[in-house]
């Protein structure tokens, strides 16, 4: 394995397992703490910031010099 492989790898897993626990303390801090009126804001919030960030990833895949930008 070369060096941008393991970082690769590395990179991947710290979001993995900052997505996981971000969902957890999600999950228990606020679903099962009963948020009251703050409840549907949060749930549209995430909603919008899901939907942005699926529009962004979606305009680059669509990008025709996706692989061709001289960044990757």
């Amino acid at each position: 394995m070369d060096e941008r492989t393991i970082a690769g790898l590395l990179g991947t897993l710290v979001i993995a397992a900052l997505a996981v626990l971000g969902a957890y303390g999600f999950g228990t801090g606020y679903l099962l703490d009963s948020p009251g009126a703050f409840f549907a804001p949060t749930i549209g919030v995430l909603v919008v910031a899901v939907l942005a960030v699926g529009a962004l990833i979606a305009s680059g895949i669509g990008s025709k010099r996706w692989r061709a930008n001289p960044y990757w």
